[in-house]
């Protein structure tokens, strides 16, 4: 199910390849519908810039890649940032990567109000909500958040990478929302 987002916005801008540059997006896309079997309409904004869609890309593929950090935790970065920061694109894209990892929707919508109660395990809640502190509120982060991931077994650069996750998401959302793409279908 979709968030309310602003009746007949369309798109500020329509995405277009650089001259010269439209086998490289190809190429990115490509790999992106074989993976998730389509191409969402936020990352075609970035046909402008191959370099920066390819740089996006590769941090989305570090971030979900699970060789450190949970994909499911992970999407709940992105997807309570996205809620925080009013992305209707990125609440409802990561709302279904989240169910259909197999978490329950209610307890999902839930976390929006009480992150703490986030349907992730308790040993990943201390790196949840240090990532959503350090995007609401950076200068309050301080040695106990960092002391309370750091019972749970996690490293400096975990702790890094779900602080990067959530800016990375956060300025993705204000990209987005900036240029009115606020669904998928957005460029039909």
């Amino acid at each position: 199910m979709q968030t309310q987002v602003k009746q007949n916005a369309k798109p500020l801008i329509i995405p277009q390849a650089p001259a010269g540059e439209q086998g490289r997006v190809d190429a990115v896309f490509g790999a992106i519908k074989q993976h998730i079997g389509f191409i969402p309409d936020g990352l075609r904004l970035y046909s402008f810039s191959p370099p920066l869609l390819e740089s996006f890309v590769g941090n989305v593929s570090y971030f979900n890649s699970g060789e450190r950090l949970t994909p499911s935790l992970m999407a709940m970065i992105r997807y309570l940032v996205s809620w925080e920061s009013k992305c209707h694109f990125c609440i409802d894209m990561n709302e279904g990567f989240l169910t259909n990892m197999g978490l329950d929707l209610d307890a999902i919508r839930a976390a929006r109000n009480k992150p703490e109660a986030a349907p992730i395990p308790a040993k990943e809640k201390p790196l949840l909500m240090l990532a959503l502190k350090s995007v609401n509120d950076p200068e309050s982060v301080n040695e106990q958040d960092i002391q309370a991931a750091k019972a749970q077994g996690w490293t400096d650069r975990d702790i890094f990478d779900v602080v990067a996750q959530a800016a990375s998401n956060r300025a993705f959302s204000y990209v987005l929302r900036t240029f009115n793409v606020e669904s998928q279908g957005a460029f039909a």
